[in-house]
């Protein structure tokens, strides 16, 4: 039976070998997310996701001091995630109003791709506040991509004139509502795969962007 230290001593260099390539805290980050995913919150110690990385049970304490700092991690890579699918759906388009119905598309279809991320950035599992995402340079996080859009819709005559907050507000909500109602499976087409969650975003942000618009001269 090999003793404690022995084992120790043959665990270490698969440790070393992963910080050598960088790749550990992503390791980490992964295994969090998948033990969320199967498991569920309840499930997650940093000893069992250091255990499904395959690594010492000291060893993300490298990378985090606690629970709480790994979960700010996987928060971290969905607000960047979530920004960057919303950018990558705006950019075909020009005007602003087409910008809000597709950012507010791409914002439930990333809830309802990635479930375990949108619980962590939005579920009450912190004690402290969180940091905000490190973003690439030049690039908006999603709420700036909200904001920048409706402001732009209003600058052009499009969108309700006024403070762009409470219109900012109002699309955020729904889009937010409409995601976790799927991700919490309180509709039926959460049973009915990606395409059937997009139609419905689609017909749910449509509404939105009518109600947001001007309204006609009576």
């Amino acid at each position: 039976m090999a003793t404690k230290g022995k084992r120790k001593q043959e665990e270490a260099p698969a440790d070393r070998e992963r910080y050598h390539h960088g790749d550990l805290r992503q390791a980490l980050v992964d295994a969090a997310v998948g033990l969320i995913a199967e498991e569920g919150f309840s499930a997650l110690t940093l000893r069992e996701v250091a255990r499904r990385a395959g690594v010492t049970h000291a060893a993300p304490y490298r990378h985090f001091a606690d629970k709480e700092a790994l979960l700010e991690a996987v928060a971290h890579e969905g607000f960047r995630a979530m920004a960057r699918e919303m950018r990558e759906r705006m950019a075909p388009h020009a005007s602003p109003l087409e910008r809000l119905h597709e950012a507010g598309v791409a914002y439930v279809l990333f809830a309802v791709r990635h479930p375990p991320h949108f619980r962590v950035m939005f579920g009450p599992h912190f004690t402290r506040p969180r940091s905000p995402p490190q973003m690439v340079e030049g690039e908006a996080d999603a709420f700036r991509l909200l904001v920048d859009t409706i402001e732009a819709g209003q600058a052009a005559g499009l969108l309700r004139a006024g403070e762009s907050r409470p219109l900012t507000l109002t699309a955020w909500s729904l889009v937010h509502g409409l995601a976790s109602l799927f991700v919490d499976r309180q509709l039926d087409e959460s049973l009915r795969g990606v395409e059937a969650a997009e139609a419905l975003a689609r017909v749910q942000t449509r509404l939105l962007v009518e109600g947001l618009k001007v309204p006609p001269r009576g």
